[in-house]
């Protein structure tokens, strides 16, 4: 018998052949050749490890699902790259954290970011400055990440960590006592679900009364977090974003640390007025992990704000570049969402360099697509109709926003919403075209106008 076999094995969860990695630029490859960095740096390095390496794609025939699932369960180890954000890998990383306790070790380009359950689990990171992984890049990854592997896989699967006695021995009092907690959560959304349906000036009240409900002991995760989107979706006034301010610094570390808590914060922070220290806060968290659209936009919003504030030219100049630098920066990290992009039509034209009309309408008709193919796909996004809207206002096109207008009425958005939609609007206004649609909307605007 071949001694080979009698190695431990290796399962390699990656995505194979050329892939669009979606990097920020400069920050990244474009591209990055999987089976190179398989060949090239991850074989050597579970070879070396002991291990006999194996890949999903190097199978004789297309891989079942139950060829898939035996591997993940049966191989002494798993690895799994995530540096892009690929299904298959997230799927089969979730499988292998229930099927077994130890052994699932995961890897990412330095530079990568994940989607936010898998971000908050621990990562050996290499570097990655080219996607055809030469053999300067090759070395230094194995250099990176073997001694890395060997340390982490012994490392205890969050599924295991989490439910004592899983699966076979759980504890029938632990279950029943989340089942309870399970009904419990189910009767606090259907309070959130309740405070959400109140006429927008009684919401605020009640959404306060029914934190000061719940904020008086410990609260989990899921908790916490409805209460702050709640809070957010109620507020209207400064003295409101105070009220979330005070809410998520009451908070513990733990649930402050959490990405989307800090981009909410920021969020509070910008509505509370104090734009500065929102956009400090937004960029040290891009710092530590990583730029998204939504940060990037977050940031691109902020400077908006800024440039709309400012008075003197030399201000408004500076303002009006770095919202345009964040939210290119952000329409990069992807072409087919619109947050980012859609904003940049307006500010172009109030840059006026040249070239800038022919970026507007470029980027205009990018923001367009991408909309009509998210509603296409069922998207329910609440700023779908909001983003159609600017984007007619850019158009010119004063029919298609009246009847986005309704659309927009009709979702019955969040007071804040509707200012950030109003704060577009007003700046795609400046160059509306003649007189007579730059009334027709200036209508919409004040139909839209909280009264």
């Amino acid at each position: 018998m071949n001694g080979a076999v009698l190695r431990p094995l290796c399962f390699m969860v990656m995505p194979y052949g050329t892939k669009a990695t979606l990097a920020e630029p400069g920050k990244g490859p474009v591209e990055i050749d999987f089976n190179a960095l398989w060949d090239n740096a991850y074989v050597h390095v579970i070879e070396a490890l002991g291990y006999q390496p194996v890949r999903a794609d190097q199978d004789t025939g297309a891989m079942i699902i139950t060829q898939m699932l035996e591997r993940l369960y049966f191989a002494d180890l798993v690895l799994a790259d995530m540096t892009i954000a690929n299904g298959n890998v997230y799927y089969e990383i979730g499988i292998r954290h229930a099927a077994r306790r130890k052994g699932c070790v995961l890897l990412a380009a330095d530079w990568s970011s994940q989607l936010f359950d898998l971000a908050q689990m621990r990562a050996v990171r290499y570097p990655l400055p080219e996607g055809k992984i030469l053999p300067e890049t090759a070395a230094a990854i194995q250099a990176r990440i073997k001694d890395a592997i060997a340390g982490l896989v012994a490392g205890e699967s969050p599924m295991h960590a989490a439910i004592p006695g899983y699966p076979s021995q759980v504890n029938e009092a632990t279950a029943a006592g989340m089942k309870d907690q399970m009904a419990m959560l189910s009767a606090f959304q259907a309070e959130v679900r309740a405070v959400r349906a109140f006429p927008k000036k009684e919401r605020m009240a009640r959404a306060q009364a029914l934190v000061d409900a719940y904020a008086k002991g410990p609260m989990i995760g899921a908790v916490a977090i409805a209460l702050m989107l709640m809070l957010r979706d109620c507020a209207d006034t400064a003295e409101d974003w105070n009220v979330v301010l005070k809410f998520i610094d009451g908070l513990s570390d733990e649930l402050r640390s959490v990405p989307e808590v800090t981009e909410q914060r920021a969020l509070a922070l910008s509505y509370a007025g104090r734009h500065v220290e929102a956009i400090a806060a937004v960029e040290a968290l891009v710092a530590t992990s990583g730029p998204t659209q939504e940060r990037l936009g977050l940031l691109g919003g902020r400077y908006k704000r800024l440039f709309k504030d400012a008075t003197a030219p030399e201000d408004k100049k500076r303002f009006l570049a770095r919202s345009i630098d964040n939210y290119e920066r952000g329409m990069q990290l992807d072409l087919n969402e619109y947050y980012c992009s859609s904003n940049l039509p307006s500010l172009y034209r109030i840059r006026r360099r040249a070239g800038d009309e022919k970026l507007a309408q470029s980027v205009l008709q990018l923001v367009i697509a991408a909309c009509e193919r998210a509603r296409q796909r069922g998207s329910t996004d609440p700023w779908l109709r909001a983003t159609l809207l600017v984007a007619a206002f850019d158009s010119g096109d004063a029919d298609k926003a009246e009847a986005l207008a309704d659309e927009v009425e009709s979702g019955d958005p969040a007071d804040w919403q509707i200012k950030s939609i109003i704060g577009s609007l007003e700046l795609s206004l400046m160059n509306a075209g003649d007189d007579v649609t730059m009334a027709r909307m200036a209508a919409v605007i004040e139909r839209l106008r909280p009264a």
